[in-house]
C-alpha cells in the first residue's frame, strides 16, 4: 500500500477526531497558519480569519517589542551621552574637592538623584561642611557592612539593610526607598538616593553606574596620592 492511500484512509479518522474537538487549534495556532484552505464560502471562511487574526495578534506583538526596544535604545543613547560629559566634567576638575562637587552635581541634576552621598577613605582639602560628604577611614568597623561591595567593586541597586542606610544618608535615611551604590575600592563609596522604591532595583543593568564609579575613582587618583 502506497503512503498516498495510507494518509487517504486516515484523513476521515482525522477529520472526525477534529470535530470531537474543535479548539484544537487554539491550542496549536502555528499548525493553522500552515493549512492550506479553498477560498470559497463556507466554515473555510471563518478558518482563514482565524489565521489573519493570529497573523494581526504576532504583528502587534512584534510591532510592541521593536517599541520596547527602540525606547530603551534612546534611554541607553541618553545615559551614553550624560555618562560621558560626567567622565569630562570630572577630568576638568583641579582638585579632589571639586571634582566632588562635579560628581554631587551631576548626580543630582543630571541623573535625578534625590540624595546623593560620598563617603571617602582620605581628609578632602576645601571640600568644606558639605551634608553629602563624611570622611571614614577604610578599616573603620562602621564600613563594615559593605566590606564585600569594596572587595568585588560591583553596584549594588535595590533597598539598601537598615545599618547601611543610616551610615550613608543620616537622619535623612527615612526619605530612601532604594538606592545605587557605587564602590570606589581603595577611595570610597558613592550612593545615589530615590524616594521611589522601584527606581534602583536588584538585577537592573549597572554598566553606567560602573562606568561612573569607574570615572570618579580615575579622576580622584590624580589628587590622592
Amino acid at each position: 500500500m502506497s503512503g498516498d492511500d495510507r494518509d487517504a484512509l486516515q484523513a476521515p479518522e482525522v477529520a472526525a477526531w477534529l470535530r470531537r474537538h474543535p479548539d484544537f487549534l487554539k491550542q496549536f495556532p502555528d499548525l493553522a497558519l500552515t493549512l492550506s484552505l479553498p477560498r470559497e464560502d463556507g466554515r473555510a471562511a471563518s478558518l482563514a480569519s482565524y489565521q489573519l487574526e493570529v497573523l494581526r495578534d504576532k504583528n502587534r506583538e512584534l510591532m510592541r517589542r521593536l517599541a520596547e526596544l527602540s525606547a530603551n535604545a534612546q534611554d541607553n543613547e541618553r545615559l551614553a551621552v550624560r555618562t560621558h560629559q560626567l567622565t569630562l566634567g570630572l577630568l576638568r576638575q583641579s582638585s579632589a574637592a571639586t571634582t566632588l562637587h562635579a560628581m554631587v552635581a551631576s548626580l543630582s541634576e543630571d541623573f535625578s538623584g534625590d540624595l546623593v552621598r560620598i563617603v571617602m577613605f582620605h581628609p578632602i582639602d576645601g571640600a568644606g561642611e558639605v551634608d553629602w560628604l563624611q570622611v571614614i577611614a577604610e578599616r573603620d568597623e562602621r564600613l563594615k557592612p559593605f566590606r564585600e561591595c569594596l572587595k568585588n567593586g560591583e553596584p549594588l541597586c535595590g533597598r539598601l539593610q537598615a545599618e547601611k542606610n543610616s551610615l550613608l544618608y543620616g537622619e535623612r535615611c527615612g526619605e530612601v526607598q532604594s538606592s545605587a551604590l557605587l564602590s570606589l575600592p581603595g577611595t570610597g563609596l558613592v550612593v545615589v538616593g530615590s524616594r521611589d522604591p522601584n527606581r534602583f532595583y536588584p538585577g537592573m543593568g549597572t554598566l553606567f553606574l560602573r562606568m561612573m564609579g569607574e570615572a570618579l575613582a580615575a579622576a580622584m587618583k590624580r589628587f590622592l596620592k
